[in-house]
């Protein structure tokens, strides 16, 4: 017998992200826009090793993180923070993708999203989708 409801559950649900940016401001905009769309934000960071530290503390499914960090390469540390907790890693940035060459593509991260671009849809669909 089908659940009540089924199919309708929020595909956001239970889905926590750690935002690794290191302007306050783009951390608010998204935390806004990625809770508005049901998805669990459970913490910031503004550089890599405050990062590392939030992952390995708060065990987040998702981290959305900033491809340009005052410590260093977003994209380089993609896979430091896969390793250490298995969390699936969003890379954002103001600058376009192919900015950046084939890093991306052959990173740790599940994909990449232009800042203006950033939905919560656009999260989830990475985190189903080939990676």
């Amino acid at each position: 017998m089908a659940k009540p409801n089924a199919g309708c559950e929020n595909p956001a649900m239970g889905v926590t992200v750690l935002i690794v940016d290191d302007d306050e401001g783009f951390r608010a905009v998204a935390r806004r826009l990625l809770e508005s769309g049901g998805l669990r934000v459970i913490g910031e960071a503004g550089d890599i090793a405050s990062a590392l530290a939030a992952v390995q503390t708060l065990h987040p499914r998702v981290v959305l993180l900033d491809v340009q960090l005052p410590d260093g390469d977003g994209i380089a540390a993609a896979e430091a923070i896969r390793q250490a907790e298995g969390s699936d890693v969003v890379l954002v940035s103001n600058r376009a993708e192919s900015t950046y060459g084939s890093r991306v593509t052959e990173s740790a991260a599940r994909g990449f999203i232009l800042k203006p671009d950033l939905t919560p849809g656009g999260v989830l669909a990475l985190l189903v989708g080939p990676g």
